[in-house]
């Protein structure tokens, strides 16, 4: 991506979810989605790339459900009520700074944004191979915010769609790639995690998401 000089802030992007020119553009298409305009409360990832994702979805009187980084604040809820400046408000910082701590419990999601490396057509999604992606999506399976059925989208660059992605049982896929010019439907070769897999996790996963910790509790 920074060869092709499609990459922007920030940057380097190696060990990120990669930002690209035209976020902005890919996150207006997504509102053309019949399953965006009916979604009351969005769960969108925390990442630079889809900060205009997050920003369209409060001016479109959406409530924003997004992770902290790391998933070690647990979950954040952004209601368009209560925020003064949305612009402000859809940043990480921002959105730390503005938003409430939620017990994700008892919420509903009606649809789920996550950011991506790369992508493949099967719906196979690449993140940056720490599982923070995958787990916030197994986190919210586990506690019924949302069901097998509630979509999950990703806004990318072109240049990120790929031949293949290699999946494990615990990664996430996607069902519709946006980018700046268009929307492809996946062909919906994955199973999505039912939930967390709890014999996958590594032994510091509680202290360092204490969220995981409260979810095996209420078990």
């Amino acid at each position: 991506m920074e060869a092709k000089g499609v990459a922007t802030f920030p940057r380097p992007i190696r060990g990120r979810i990669p930002n690209f020119k035209g976020s902005r553009q890919a996150a207006m298409r997504l509102r053309s989605l019949p399953v965006y305009r009916s979604a009351k409360t969005v769960f969108v990832n925390p990442d630079a790339p889809q900060l205009p994702v997050r920003e369209v979805a409060l001016r479109d009187g959406k409530r924003v459900i997004m992770a902290t980084p790391k998933l070690q604040g647990g979950f954040i809820a952004l209601d368009p009520a209560e925020m003064r400046d949305v612009r402000e408000a859809a940043s990480i910082r921002g959105a730390l700074r503005c938003g409430n701590k939620t017990d994700v419990c008892g919420l509903k999601v009606n649809l789920v944004i996550e950011g991506s490396v790369a992508v493949d057509r099967k719906g196979g999604r690449l993140g940056k191979s720490r599982g923070f992606g995958d787990m916030e999506v197994a986190i919210l399976r586990e506690a019924d915010v949302i069901t097998d059925t509630t979509p999950i989208v990703t806004t990318v660059h072109p240049i990120q769609i790929v031949n293949e992605v290699p999946m494990s049982e615990h990664d996430a896929p996607v069902d519709l790639i946006v980018t700046p010019d268009r929307i492809i439907e996946t062909a919906h070769t994955y199973q999505k995690p039912r939930g967390i897999i709890w014999k996958l996790l590594p032994s510091d996963a509680f202290k360092q998401m204490p969220i995981l910790a409260e979810l095996r509790g209420k078990r």
